[in-house]
């Protein structure tokens, strides 16, 4: 690795991924000498962005010595905080985080998405005042904020790209609208970020979840599926550490998938028979009203199978099995080595259906190596992947260097 792959910003990836942790094995995985890297560093303490640990026996990229232990460095995740939300149809959560996804203030509570972007935005940078203030933080502490979503989002311009269950949300510029939110309640200015306006990302519910329970349960999976079946149905995938998006955002939205069967069911995104129409947690919900078990959401689903009531855990087990026969066809396709179910709807009924489907119905050489599992992280996920995803941008060689130069004018 040699000139610009060496820069201060590549150094700080070395430490934060934990292949070179001491100046030595700076200096041998770079071919930087020791001079140069003593200089990238001073810039990245400078930042405040690494620090200086007690030695480990392992892993720090030194070869074993008899003499005084090397100085382990590593990424310094307190000297910023990110402010994340997950929002779901009916409610949200929001969250100041420190950069390693602890959570230093957190608070949840009703708020339609189909009240649209300008409400929901507003309600969100109120909360988010309220948050910096109960966690003692200081607005210039902020580097970013990060959105979790329930419909598909262009990675590239960062918009919501028609989403069934968003009305009010295709094309609407969220990060210009948060940014306005966030200085009009944080009462910090819109560009309160050295290099530039405070970055606001934004992606996929589902996407994101999958990032964080990847990250959080399985970093050795090279290829990591999640399926969230809340209101909605859409899944995440993992490949190689790197959420899958496809082309613009749209890989993943499992739950417009048409069911040959149900030709009858109508979908919020006006065509019949799509999977969610079917097997969603909405779906579920009318379903269990029409059967004389009044349900108004999902979570009244959730509410009902914590509570054992026969007919939604039947139900719960049948759109298990929809849902399955959909997943034979994706895992197929894809050959992951983890499918993680999550959301409302994701518990053992549920769970059994799809296990019974999926085994059924696929190559036994698909499912040999495939475990089949619940969320690990549940209602954190989302936030814990909103954050990661400003992190690793923020933090990206290319994006460090920049704002370490921006420091410096």
């Amino acid at each position: 690795m040699t000139g610009n792959q060496a820069s201060a910003g590549h150094l700080l990836r070395l430490i934060r991924t934990g292949d070179a942790t001491t100046r030595g094995a700076l200096q041998r995985t770079t071919g930087l000498s020791r001079s140069t890297v003593g200089h990238r560093l001073d810039q990245l303490f400078g930042a405040g962005w690494i620090r200086e640990a007690a030695p480990g026996p392992n892993g720090s990229g030194e070869p074993p010595t008899r003499g005084r232990p090397s100085t382990r460095l590593e990424f310094d995740g307190s000297h910023a905080v990110v402010l994340v939300a997950d929002l779901e149809t009916r409610y949200a959560r929001a969250a100041v985080l420190d950069l390693a996804g602890r959570p230093l203030a957190e608070h949840h509570g009703p708020l339609l998405v189909e009240d649209g972007p300008d409400v929901v935005l507003d309600a969100l940078g109120a909360w988010f005042g309220r948050l910096l203030g109960e966690a003692d933080v200081p607005a210039a502490k902020v580097c970013g904020v990060g959105l979790s979503v329930p419909g598909p989002v262009d990675h590239a311009s960062g918009l919501v790209v028609q989403p069934p269950i968003m009305p009010g949300w295709d094309g609407y510029p969220v990060a210009d609208r948060m940014r306005r939110a966030y200085a009009e309640h944080v009462g910090a200015p819109e560009g309160a970020v050295a290099g530039g306006p405070l970055p606001v990302l934004l992606d996929n519910d589902a996407n994101l979840m999958a990032f964080a329970e990847q990250r959080a349960g399985h970093p050795d999976c090279t290829a990591f599926l999640l399926v969230k079946v809340s209101t909605g149905i859409g899944a995440g995938l993992v490949v190689d550490g790197e959420m899958y998006r496809g082309i613009d955002g749209g890989a993943g939205d499992i739950g417009h998938i048409r069911l040959h069967d149900r030709t009858d069911a109508l979908c919020m995104c006006g065509s019949y028979g799509c999977l969610a129409a079917v097997a969603s947690g909405r779906a579920l919900a009318g379903q269990l009203t029409a059967a004389g078990v009044p349900t108004a959401s999902g979570s009244d689903v959730n509410a009902h199978l914590a509570a054992g009531q026969p007919d939604a855990v039947r139900l719960a087990r049948e759109a298990g099995r929809r849902v399955g026969e959909v997943l034979v066809t994706v895992v197929t396709v894809l050959n992951p080595g983890v499918l993680m179910l999550a959301g409302e709807l994701a518990g053992t009924p549920f769970l059994t259906g799809v296990r019974e489907l999926l085994y059924q119905r696929a190559m036994p050489r698909t499912t040999a190596h495939l475990e089949v599992v619940t969320s690990r992280l549940g209602d954190r996920a989302g936030p814990a992947g909103a954050g990661a995803m400003v992190v690793e941008q923020l933090y990206a060689p290319d994006r460090a260097d920049a704002r370490l130069a921006a420091r410096s004018l």
